[in-house]
């Protein structure tokens, strides 16, 4: 599986720790597994306009966290994965989530909205059942 990165001008979040953060993502979802070569600096400079250096610091974080490895001439590659044994629960809090977002966005709710609650949210204390 090869990575499509996308930037959020909006979010505060520096570009190139915004492309960390969906690798590291990618992994611990199991999108990204250990041998899956990274998109070359070139393919995301043109996929979204971003300064060659912004992925290249990315990716050589990346490769101090031990994530990555580069192989010249030949490309980036995970070298290990963070996902773990939870990853079976995935598909079934995925449909969860989804059927949420669907009642949110019919309550009307905007993605920005959404965001917010669910940040809000997942920030708060874990109330107990009573």
């Amino acid at each position: 599986m090869v990575i499509e990165f996308h930037l959020d001008a909006r979010s505060g979040v520096a570009p190139y720790m915004q492309l960390i953060q969906q690798v590291r993502h990618a992994m611990r979802l199991g999108l990204l597994s250990e041998g899956d070569r990274l998109p070359t600096v070139k393919e995301v400079v043109a996929t979204i306009a971003i300064n060659p250096n912004t992925v290249l610091k990315a990716y050589r974080e990346l490769e101090y966290a031990g994530l990555v490895a580069p192989k010249p001439g030949v490309g980036t590659f995970v070298t290990r994965t963070l996902g773990d044994s939870s990853i079976a629960a995935h598909g079934p809090l995925r449909e969860e989530l989804e059927h949420w977002l669907t009642k949110a966005r019919h309550a009307g709710l905007d993605d920005e909205s959404i965001e917010a609650l669910f940040k809000s949210t997942f920030r708060s204390p874990m109330k107990e059942n009573a």
